[in-house]
């Protein structure tokens, strides 16, 4: 079952080969910063401007494109610029044409742009050619010309990339153009509220309000709120906006678009209007995955986790649409894995990595907090399994490089990371007491992750040197971390060393990422699932970023049936208490407007985190069960499990193509487009198969290899 998104289009959205199509290309990853800086620098806090507190880059303001080109005929090009310029021909200068005749044979077509407002980027269509990703950029040339008059040959000084390119695919939708695409909503309720109105749209939701037919002077007032409470108190609401207008009669949209549920407005006098509505502000993207059971409550939470998800998918994967809208690297992370099982929008991947990278000299951790540099590497992992987008590799390596030679450069005496002046070690917004000092056992195991990534990043570069450094630094790290935090008396990691001291704390986090990365062995494993995981006098996590993880983990550990108590009662619980998208943070023990408050203020906590839709996750790959075995799913794995379900159905999409699952107690139903691979099952009578050979691997379980080839799989058996 297919959903799309996507009523009216500013632009078409679409992932696609931009070989021999044109589209507008730059510098690789500016466009990526100079569009976040676009957007996290509308950040307002009660009207007030609030930048991001990070370091900030921005885009090359020169850059030279060039192609090598051997045309069988003359041919006419157009060349549209965004930024000025100048066209070399064979090396010769020529004016700035924006339609030009080259001759035909071999030329090297090179345009050189400037733009310092906006990130340089052209345009180039011909019959038989256009500018796409095969062309090659550069920031610095390295050109000189002798006393002769001769230019230097720049191809061995010179570090060329391919070009950058999204889906800029028309002369007239130019980079600096994009517009996330808006769509009229009208409200479901309006009702007189103290001097005002108060306007109710249903449901969590972005975009920009419109007042019809406003006419008048005076002042207007409005105030936004994802609860009613919120927006009806005018002192303490996050969001605000202030309007003055001298006899104007038109309709009349706010300059920008904000998240709410409800507004509250007050006016003056003489001012009217004759009704409220909004434009919702969205990219568009189609709903690729699905998920449906027989329970109604699972499947009103992946609804609504989709709906969260894609609300915060946008020019980049951000954290909440209220409050902070910025690009933050943990948050993102779990965006891309749920991407993954949702949309499968690999640009939008891509962007947002390249935006959280930004440029050298790296001067702090990403987003200045430790965990989330190790984030950004981790999802260079997962986007390689998925996508097998191994020119994101080739492009950006130096970048990975010098981003964990930052890393290296702070590691204390015992080659641990150990959070440094200007270090946030954040981990999770935890209800109990937790140290983020010393040398923290869940710094080390992320870290010791981001070397792994890095090894085979260099593999893949074919860098045999830095395969074998970052692979002995993993292993003498993954080494430190047993004998460093492994309790065998507490059967679990310690959370963290001060001062060469062991605390006695033990927290979730490191153990169940152990569990996650295969760290453990198979007793090591089993004391954490007893003394951590289930647990039931544990310390607890009351956020839906590491319930994210806790659940995976006892996912992986077979514990299928609870995990789906769980998300019944987690994401349940926020459901029963009228939450139209998933929270930053949900504690049930919290009651009325305390589950509004965060930060120490009374409406802080986002109500429609990314975070928050992680059972889009959970059930493709753990439920559903696919996930690649090789990069970009050559070649793929497929464990249905029902857990205490009776009848599942889903849809997992692949780069190009989708997996599709059906299970009840009797049969399982699979088809795939893509790629090959085999379905695991467990059966307790023998099973039989419409197509293909039944293997038995041991007693009551069974694959058998699924091609895309192949018509509908149906397996029939007991499970």
């Amino acid at each position: 079952m297919k959903h799309i998104l996507s009523i009216l289009l500013v632009m078409t959205f679409f992932t696609t080969s931009f070989a021999r199509k044109a589209t507008w290309i730059y510098y690789p990853g500016d466009y990526e910063i100079w569009l976040g800086n676009e957007m996290q620098n509308r950040r307002t806090e009660r009207g007030g401007f609030f930048p991001p507190f990070w370091k900030m880059d921005s885009h090359y303001v020169a850059v030279e494109f060039s192609t090598k080109l051997d045309l069988p005929a003359a041919e006419e090009i157009e060349i549209y610029v965004e930024g000025k310029y100048n066209i070399k021909l064979d090396g010769k200068i020529l004016p700035a044409y924006d339609r030009m005749t080259i001759p035909a044979g071999k030329h090297n077509l090179n345009i050189k742009v400037y733009n310092q407002a906006n990130v340089p980027a052209i345009y180039v269509k011909g019959k038989t050619f256009g500018s796409d990703e095969t062309w090659k950029v550069t920031f610095e040339d390295k050109e000189w010309i002798d006393e002769s008059g001769k230019a230097s040959d720049t191809s061995s000084g010179t570090t060329y990339l391919n070009a950058g390119a999204w889906n800029f695919d028309s002369p007239d939708t130019p980079p600096s153009k994009f517009k996330l695409a808006t769509t009229p909503m009208d409200a479901v309720k309006i009702e007189n509220k103290e001097k005002g109105i108060l306007v109710d749209f249903g449901k969590e939701t972005f975009g920009f309000v419109k007042f019809h037919n406003l006419s008048g002077k005076g002042k207007l007032s409005v105030y936004y709120g994802e609860s009613p409470e919120e927006a009806l108190d005018k002192e303490y609401c996050e969001t605000l906006d202030h309007f003055d207008f001298g006899n104007d009669s038109r309709d009349f949209v706010t300059p920008d678009s904000k998240a709410f549920r409800y507004i509250y407005i007050e006016k003056d006098n003489n001012l009217s209007f004759d009704n409220v509505s909004m434009l919702y502000e969205y990219l568009p993207l189609e709903y690729r995955g699905s998920f449906k059971c027989n329970d109604e409550l699972i499947n009103k939470i992946w609804d609504v986790s989709a709906y969260t998800m894609h609300l915060t998918s946008r020019e980049f994967f951000i954290d909440g649409i209220k409050r902070d809208r910025w690009i933050w690297s943990g948050d993102a992370y779990q965006s891309y894995l749920m991407n993954y099982y949702l949309f499968f929008d690999s640009p939008s991947v891509s962007r947002t990595m390249l935006n959280l990278r930004g440029k050298d000299p790296v001067t702090s951790h990403t987003n200045t907090i430790m965990d989330y540099t190790f984030y950004w590497f981790m999802g260079i992992y997962d986007y390689l399994q998925y996508t097998g987008d191994y020119n994101f590799v080739q492009q950006f390596y130096p970048r990975m490089q010098s981003l964990m030679d930052f890393c290296l450069s702070r590691r204390n005496s015992n080659g641990m990371m150990e959070g440094l002046a200007g270090d946030w070690v954040f981990i999770d917004w935890a209800d109990f007491k937790m140290s983020k000092s010393g040398e923290v056992s869940i710094e080390q195991l992320l870290f010791c992750r981001s070397l792994e990534t890095m090894a085979l990043c260099a593999k893949i570069m074919n860098d045999p040197e830095n395969e074998k450094k970052y692979s002995a630094l993993a292993s003498d790290l993954r080494e430190k971390l047993f004998t460093a935090f492994w309790s065998a008396d507490k059967g679990a990691f310690i959370h963290n060393r001060e001062n060469g001291k062991m605390s006695e704390q033990v927290t979730p986090y490191t153990n169940m990422f152990a569990v996650l990365f295969n760290y453990l062995d198979n007793e090591k494993t089993e004391a954490v699932k007893k003394n951590v995981l289930l647990n039931p006098d544990a310390l607890k996590i009351t956020t839906p970023y590491m319930r994210f993880y806790e659940l995976e983990a006892l996912c992986a550990l077979g514990e299928h049936d609870y995990v789906l108590k769980e998300i019944r009662d987690y994401w349940g619980g926020m459901l029963n208490l009228g939450a139209t998208s998933f929270w930053e943070k949900y504690n049930p023990d919290e009651k009325g407007t305390e589950h509004l408050a965060m930060y120490g203020r009374p409406y802080g906590k986002s109500l429609c985190h990314a975070w928050g839709a992680s059972p889009i996750y959970l059930l493709g790959k753990y439920y559903i069960g696919v996930k690649p075995e090789k990069e970009g799913y050559k070649e793929f794995s497929i464990r249905p499990v029902l857990g205490d379900l009776k009848w599942m159905e889903g849809s997992v999409p692949t780069p190009d193509g989708d997996i599709n699952v059906y299970m009840d107690k009797q049969q399982i139903k699979v088809s795939a487009t893509e790629g090959e691979g085999y379905l695991y099952f467990t059966s307790v009578s023998k099973p039989k198969s419409n197509t293909g050979t039944i293997e038995q691997i041991e007693k009551d379980k069974y694959k058998i290899k699924i091609t895309s080839s192949a018509n509908e799989y149906i397996i029939k058996g007991k499970f």
